[in-house]
């Protein structure tokens, strides 16, 4: 019966990402939502089912990109943790890469509003309880140690709830290192990560694609095998755009 229950959940998002692969693009010049949406462009890739981990090729533009990061790149600042017993933003050396957010005003501007639209589509989560948008830079050696992106504190839980999924989105080409490692994934095997072999899966930055995967299992609890890292950078410059999404509505 559950194993049913998560089939019939899973199968709208399914059948939605499918048809990104399959539609002509040619049918939709004119169509302002599939534009949006980026139909015919993204591509999903299912890379594991405990973490759910979705690959989406092509997310992005590289216009988009481009936009995010130059909007960015003048507010960076070094970024910060979340402390569990305050629930407020800390420097700390796990870490270490500088960083930003979108704000409301621009949340309403059309390039991130499209963006958001989509995030809202494929992770099948309402765009109202959406984070703002996090974009990072990662400069050589810098990196971000294991992690959850689950709350352990009481205070950020007041608004919106528990994080349920997030999704990582990649802004630049030509990084060596930098990966997106997933220890508790792969099924055993190996991968590299920063110029070292570990174990689990490592998604390498790509500009336009992007990561989805949940921090919550079906059952409703948080789910620790959604621990992951951002692999140190070995050479180049790694930008990410990062939107985290609640349970509840965030504004």
């Amino acid at each position: 019966m559950a194993a049913r229950s998560r089939a019939r959940r899973l199968l709208p998002l399914l059948t939605f990402v499918a048809l990104g692969m399959v539609l002509d693009t040619g049918h939709f010049d004119n169509d302002q939502e599939a534009a949006d949406l980026r139909l015919g462009y993204v591509k999903p890739e299912v890379i594991s089912w405990k973490p759910r981990i979705i690959v989406f090729h092509n997310f992005l533009s590289s216009e988009e990109c481009d936009y995010l990061r130059e909007i960015a790149r003048p507010r960076l600042e070094i970024s910060t943790v979340v402390d569990v017993a305050t629930g407020k933003g800390v420097k700390s050396d796990v870490r270490t890469s500088s960083g930003m957010f979108v704000n409301s005003e621009e949340r309403k501007f059309p390039v991130i509003k499209a963006i958001e639209k989509r995030i809202s589509v494929f992770s099948q989560i309402p765009v109202e309880n959406g984070e703002l948008i996090q974009v990072l830079r990662y400069e050589p050696s810098q990196y971000y140690r294991p992690h959850h992106d689950y709350f352990s504190d009481t205070f950020n839980l007041k608004r919106g709830g528990q994080r349920v999924a997030t999704m990582l989105m990649y802004l630049t080409d030509g990084v060596e290192g930098g990966e997106t490692h997933f220890p508790q994934a792969g099924d055993g095997g190996e991968c590299s990560c920063g110029g070292r072999m570990v174990r689990g899966l490592c998604v390498k930055p790509n500009k336009g694609d992007a990561v989805l995967f949940w921090s919550m299992g079906f059952d409703g609890n948080t789910d620790s095998n959604s621990l992951h890292s951002g692999c140190a950078v070995v050479k180049g410059e790694k930008w990410s755009a990062t939107k985290w999404m609640r349970q509840k509505m965030t504004f």
